[in-house]
């Protein structure tokens, strides 16, 4: 057992010593429990040793959620690796980009995935620190898990290594799409990737009697920390989803007796809203947590008494803390729970800045971001408040409500969308000669992009073409769902493009 438990490798030990023959994680394929998980991240563990993984090194998954996902993820923290978690939405060459900068050695990726086989487009030439790509079969056999998994033989080399892992080593560097239109690399500590999760269990009263759905996406902070890692902390059983899908997620439920199920809140609306709803029994739900986007009262007094879940919470966070940042705690009303994000959580301090900007302090707030001291010293003051763009008030109870974004950002679908980066696609489109995209309201998805295109004298464009451009380039969350054309974009005096005039004529 390794000596500090705030680390990752640490609390996998004590757990699997606590509840080792509890089930740990269930899914199609596989069935472990925690016990048996442990032995297999000490495998696989073994088996990146022996492609050459050291400790530090990064290694990199591109996968849906899935069972190898889980291991792969605990075995990169046993063998004292940091992890890198990329967005399935990606297309190859935001990928490839992210592997290189990180330097990543290994690649656990998805095989064919949804008719597509991402991983064998990457562009291997432009990454000469890639020397291993580990293949999960998904939707054909077409998977190299089980060769990998041969390879994990020394496990005494495997103990030596967890045992070496401290709690301010970095565990994990997730990225963030950047307002600068590249996306930056937010560099985690395993005791933050521990602390923060934990706080967020306690306030949903999580326990090692729970059964957890897992639909949010393992590569985001919510599916992996608030996910895997509050799982691993507390005894609670994992149980996930491949990919959203209402009936299926109706299905899960009844047959796994699940307790807790957090995600966006479209997906409350459509199980809610569902013409087969009352065939299937959804009584064991008894937690859920949900934001990302501005949630109805309404639909949190419908989870609370149409499908009878006895705590609803939402939350506020960004992946520079953690992943958290304010959450609502078990006996707010539903008025409380559905107009803010609630108080400071994990040891957060928070206040309202300038201009109404919220700003967050305390042990959980990001070490900095990967190879970038410029954007590091511009997101944490001399004082150590994280600067998070957004605006917001705080009220007489010490509830957190967002109001608006200082920066442009969006939340298409519980993912933020920084349009920066799709007008630089679009900037290289031949025919473009200007282009600003702003969020929209959308029923389904919360907001999608709308973008507004100049065309170049002589040129001509129409909103398909636009549209398939962006679709080609960016994953499909960042793809602008409409477009604008007109003769000039709105300007102020210093020649910035005034955002809240596009928005007023959306």
């Amino acid at each position: 057992m390794t000596a500090d438990l705030r680390t990752i490798p640490a609390v996998l030990d004590r757990v699997a010593d606590q509840f080792s023959d509890h089930d740990a994680l269930v899914s199609q394929g596989r069935r472990f429990t925690y016990r048996e998980l442990r032995d297999e991240v000490r495998r696989a563990a073994a088996a990146l040793i022996d492609l050459g993984v050291q400790a530090g090194d990064r290694v990199a998954i591109w996968s849906p959620n899935t069972w190898h996902w889980v291991v792969a993820c605990l075995a990169t923290h046993y063998a004292g690796g940091v992890l890198v978690p990329l967005n399935t939405r990606y297309t190859a060459s935001e990928a490839t980009d992210i592997l290189a900068r990180t330097a990543a050695p290994v690649l656990v990726a998805a095989g064919e995935f949804l008719g597509a086989d991402k991983t064998a487009e990457l562009d291997r030439s432009a990454l000469p620190a890639l020397r291993h790509i580990v293949r999960v079969p998904i939707d054909a056999n077409d998977g190299t898990w089980d060769d990998f998994m041969a390879r994990g033989r020394d496990l005494d080399a495997v103990d030596a290594r967890a045992a070496a892992v401290q709690p301010d080593d970095v565990s994990d560097i997730l990225f963030t799409s950047g307002t600068t239109g590249r996306s930056k690399g937010v560099l985690c500590a395993h005791r933050q990737s521990l602390d923060a999760p934990a706080a967020w269990a306690e306030c949903g009263q999580l326990t090692s009697e729970d059964r957890y759905l897992c639909i949010n996406p393992f590569f985001h902070n919510f599916g992996y920390k608030a996910g895997i890692l509050a799982c691993l902390q507390t005894g609670a059983t994992l149980i996930p989803q491949l990919t959203f899908d209402p009936e299926k997620a109706m299905a899960a439920v009844q047959e796994h007796r699940i307790t807790v199920l957090p995600g966006p809140p479209t997906i409350y609306q459509s199980l809610l809203d569902h013409p087969r709803r009352a065939e299937y029994d959804l009584t064991s739900m008894r937690f859920a947590v949900t934001g990302a986007a501005v949630i109805p009262v309404v639909l949190i007094e419908r989870m609370q008494t149409e499908l009878d879940i006895d705590i609803v919470l939402t939350a506020y966070g960004l992946t520079e803390a953690s992943g958290f940042g304010t959450m609502c705690r078990a006996d707010d009303d539903a008025v409380t729970v559905a107009t803010t994000c609630g108080r400071p959580i994990a040891g957060f301090e928070l206040r309202i800045g300038e201009a109404g900007e919220v700003l967050l302090r305390g042990p959980n707030v990001m070490l900095g971001y990967l190879d970038d001291p410029e954007a590091t010293a511009a997101a944490i003051d001399a004082d150590g408040w994280l600067h998070t763009g957004d605006v917001g008030t705080i009220d007489e109870r010490g509830n957190l409500k967002i109001t608006d974004r200082l920066k442009d950002m969006y939340i298409c679908g519980g993912f933020n969308v920084y349009p920066a980066e799709i007008e630089q696609v679009l900037a290289r489109l031949d025919g473009v000669a200007e282009a600003a995209v702003i969020g929209v309201p959308d029923e389904r998805l919360g907001e999608v992009g709308k973008a507004f295109v100049v065309v170049k004298p002589g040129h001509k464009l129409d909103e398909e073409t636009v549209i398939a451009y962006t679709r080609e380039h960016l994953a499909n969350f960042k793809t602008p769902r409409s477009v604008e054309f007109l003769d000039v974009l709105p300007r102020n005096p210093g020649g910035k493009v005034v955002k809240p005039l596009l928005r007023e004529r959306a």
